[in-house]
């Protein structure tokens, strides 16, 4: 339990409460000798706040919390903890903690035990002694390994659907040792926050006693869409780091995309600098609406939905995501459509197809008269994404956007929360994510979660940017509201125009406000017919639809006359 002390007040140990309840929950049941005792159920429920009907094949949270967990152990003892005793590991594949002892120097009798000042940080942290540097060497090599070759199993051939990424290992320019386990540490690290993005195929370049020098050739009958390369290279000089990242066109070798990360290894530690610049690089390159997913890049087709491949199909969902208007709704309908039709197990395509389906109903888009309707098409899609890939963030969005709308909101940002677990660094999701925590009346964190959607991609995010616009017009920052909402380019979206009366009469700006109010009632002129049924459907609390009706009065809309702020 000393050990276990020393970690808990170690300022390196930078973990939620839970994990720390995780931690000594397990350590204390394994020296109680309950160690039988320590299963996913009951930690779960015991340790994570989960109620007796915990889901353990649908729910991952004790998976996730334990890797974090793990994580968070090797970088105790890699920065804190490399005077330590007593090591306590949670072996992977379970959750019964693992305590050895360690000498740390073979002149010491096993006697010794570290002083308390041993584990004390100070605010530059010491030089890492090559014992320390050939443990990072070799977890790096041994991980990497495993994770490289893990890729290349699960992507054997060409994925005919999403778009092929090769990841060359980042190269190292400088002299020693050192500098070639960071440049294996970094390789690792951004292959492990790129296969977070399902949308992407990822491959490697070299594996060990395998070197190919090209994508591995498609299945018969499959479609290879279009294939990108990832290099890098870093160099370190005087206690400094630089990595530098580019992506290339796999046809062409042209470089789309490149970028540099200047990190000082003085007063940072190196897991931290590694597992930050790759969250960088995976996050421009793979996220929706980076540089490999650029809308830009759509070919001049002739229009028909046939003519377009799957990666022109994601395509052009992103840029439907971007206009939300109904020539491209119907458009990217029928590709998703065609494309689901003859790849019936691509998640991603049925979680796109979700939202189109949705939208249908929530914004009015191209709506399909009979059975089933919008809510019911938008679910079973949904559903089937889960269900083909449970750890597609795409697909888990998808079904808790689906469920919100269906006036199911706790049990869609349970499904929401979880997804953000899986990808902390996806921009569609964060945004998506914090526009529903909004809507249910979260509106400070779904704003937050809105601002760091758009700051990782602030060129294609005008719908968040409009949600964010709604968000600080609830909160009652006018001003933030009104230069938000500026901001937002959506003149196809007709939500958008009602936000924007909203805010531009409080501001007192009637004329910006009889413009926006006219082009609203203009796309939706049965808005109002059931303007009950409208709020209601996106999960408004009372307060909330009181504050919007006000509003709506103060913009001149034309509300029936026994609305009330009780409605």
């Amino acid at each position: 339990m000393e050990q276990l002390e020393l970690i808990l007040a170690s300022p390196e140990f930078k973990v939620s409460d839970r994990i720390r309840r995780f931690l000594s929950y397990v350590t204390s049941e394994t020296l109680a000798g309950r160690a039988e005792r320590i299963k996913a159920y009951s930690i779960a429920t015991q340790v994570l706040g989960r109620d007796s009907h915990f889901d353990i094949q649908n729910d991952p949270v004790v998976r996730i919390e334990a890797g974090r967990l793990r994580r968070a152990m090797e970088r105790y003892y890699f920065v804190a903890g490399q005077a330590d005793r007593v090591l306590i590991e949670i072996p992977k594949g379970g959750y019964v903690p693992h305590f050895s002892w360690r000498s740390l120097d073979p002149s010491v009798g096993h006697e010794q035990r570290p002083q308390h000042a041993a584990i004390a940080v100070s605010a530059r942290p010491k030089p890492r002694t090559p014992w320390v540097w050939a443990l990072i060497g070799a977890m790096a090599l041994v991980v990497g390994g495993v994770g490289m070759s893990q890729v290349w199993r699960n992507d054997r051939a060409v994925d005919p659907v999403r778009p092929a990424l090769v990841v060359a290992p980042f190269a190292n320019l400088s002299a020693g040792s050192e500098a070639g386990l960071l440049a294996a540490g970094i390789t690792e690290e951004v292959l492990v926050q790129l296969a977070r993005f399902k949308e992407v195929s990822v491959y490697v370049r070299e594996l060990p006693g395998k070197t190919t020098s090209a994508l591995p050739a498609p299945e018969a009958g499959g479609r290879p869409g279009r294939a990108f390369v990832l290099e890098g290279s870093i160099r370190t000089a005087d206690g400094k780091l630089r990595v530098s990242s580019r992506l290339l066109d796999g046809a062409t070798a042209a470089i789309l995309w490149s970028r540099a990360y200047d990190a000082d290894l003085r007063v940072r530690d190196i897991l931290g600098v590694q597992s930050d610049i790759a969250a960088k690089v995976a996050t421009a390159v793979a996220q929706p609406y980076g540089i490999m997913f650029d809308t830009s890049q759509m070919k001049a087709e002739d229009g028909r939905p046939e003519s377009f491949d799957a990666y022109q199909c994601m395509l052009r969902f992103y840029r439907y995501k971007q206009s939300l208007g109904q020539d491209e709704h119907i458009a990217t309908r029928q590709c998703l459509e065609q494309t689901t039709a003859l790849y019936p197990n691509y998640s991603t395509g049925w979680a796109m197809l979700s939202y189109l389906y949705l939208d249908e109903d929530r914004f009015q888009l191209n709506r399909r008269p009979g059975l089933p309707d919008a809510i019911s098409r938008a679910r079973s899609a949904a559903q089937r994404a889960v269900e083909l890939d449970p750890e597609n963030v795409r697909a888990q969005q998808a079904l808790m956007t689906t469920l919100f709308f269906n006036q199911e909101p706790t049990e869609a940002l349970r499904i929401g929360e979880r997804a953000l677990a899986l990808n902390p660094n996806d921009m569609e999701l964060l945004g998506e994510y914090g526009s529903r925590l909004a809507q249910a009346g979260q509106w400070k964190r779904g704003f937050d979660l809105l601002d760091e959607a758009v700051a990782r991609n602030p060129v294609r995010s005008s719908y968040y940017v409009g949600m964010q616009a709604l968000a600080a017009y609830m909160l009652n920052d006018d001003q933030m509201a009104l230069s938000l909402i500026r901001r937002a380019d959506l003149a196809s979206f007709s939500l958008y125009h009602f936000v924007a009366a909203l805010i531009y009469a409080r501001a007192g700006l009637d004329a910006e406000a009889t413009a926006s109010r006219a082009q609203f009632l203009k796309l939706r002129p049965d808005f109002f017919a059931n303007l009950d049924a409208e709020l209601a459907k996106r999960n408004f609390n009372e307060r909330d639809r009181a504050v919007l009706i006000e509003g709506a009065r103060l913009a001149g809309f034309p509300l029936r006359q026994r609305l009330t702020h009780a409605d």
